[in-house]
Formats: structure tokens, C-alpha cells, sequence
């Protein structure tokens, strides 16, 4: 499992971020406090606070090609 922190700031950003995200072969979530989502969907992801960072986690040991893909959202 890995993680890292993302922020997806207008609906442009979240629907370049889905279409990378539902091309893996594994689970990723987005968990902000209580709330898990599956990053997989747009709507789970509207219903999270977008001004804050998300907790990305990815379900494998081999996401570096994912984190690759969506550099631009990590935060750093």
C-alpha cells in the first residue's frame, strides 16, 4: 500500500484525475477525516472538501507508474 497527499482544484482537474485513476487494476481510495471514497468515482469525489488536501492510497506495492501519472496534483 502507498500513499501521498493530492489536490484536485476544479471539475477539469477531477475528470483528468479519474481517467488515470480508473485505468488501474487495483483499488484506489481518497480519504479526507471519516470519509473514504473510491477515487475511481467522480461523484464520491464532489462530496469531499476540494480546498483541503486528500489522502491518496493506493492498494499495491507498485503505484509508482500512477504517482508518475498524476505528479501534478501531489502535493509537495
Amino acid at each position: 500500500m502507498k500513499e501521498t497527499k493530492i489536490m484536485l482544484s476544479n471539475v477539469q482537474d477531477i475528470r483528468d484525475f479519474v481517467k488515470i485513476v480508473i485505468m488501474t487494476d487495483y483499488e484506489v481510495d481518497l480519504i479526507q477525516g471519516r470519509y473514504v471514497i473510491d477515487a475511481k468515482s467522480i461523484m464520491g469525489i464532489f462530496s469531499l472538501d476540494l480546498l483541503s488536501p486528500i489522502t491518496l492510497v493506493a492498494h499495491t506495492d507498485f503505484a509508482d507508474e500512477l504517482f508518475e501519472k498524476i505528479e501534478k496534483y501531489i502535493v509537495k
